[in-house]
């Protein structure tokens, strides 16, 4: 079903890694484009050494199956340094952009980059 999904120009993320059922063979078993850190990994990243270890390890995975790794939940200029520091090559989380509506993807995403030709951009 993922690379039926993926032949439809869809593009699959491994979320929350490093909770719950998570294991690493699913690299091997399904089509992912990504890795995403768990936010709890994040939060306690400066004041725990193992959710430091585990950030650094996810990234330097990430790094060795060329996969880019989004890191969750970044809610400080301190945390956003940090997995600077440590080579992320992306991040969420409100301190740098609240969730917005799919209405604000459509009149500001869509529309700065000059799409028109895509389904969600009918109201543009």
């Amino acid at each position: 079903m993922l690379e039926r999904l993926k032949q439809l120009g869809l593009h699959i993320s491994m979320d929350d890694f490093g909770t719950g059922y998570s294991s690493l063979s699913y690299f091997r078993q399904f089509p992912f484009d990504k890795v995403k850190i768990d936010q709890s990994f994040v939060r306690d990243m400066s004041t725990n050494r193992q959710a430091l270890a585990v950030v650094q390890a996810v990234i330097g995975l990430g790094r060795g199956l060329q996969m880019p790794v989004v890191a969750e939940g970044v809610e400080t200029a301190d945390q956003l340094e940090a997995l600077r520091a440590e080579g992320c090559s992306q991040v969420q989380g409100y301190f740098v952009g609240e969730p917005q509506p799919i209405e604000y993807f459509q009149h500001t995403v869509l529309k700065q980059r000059g799409v028109r030709d895509h389904p969600l951009a009918v109201s543009l």
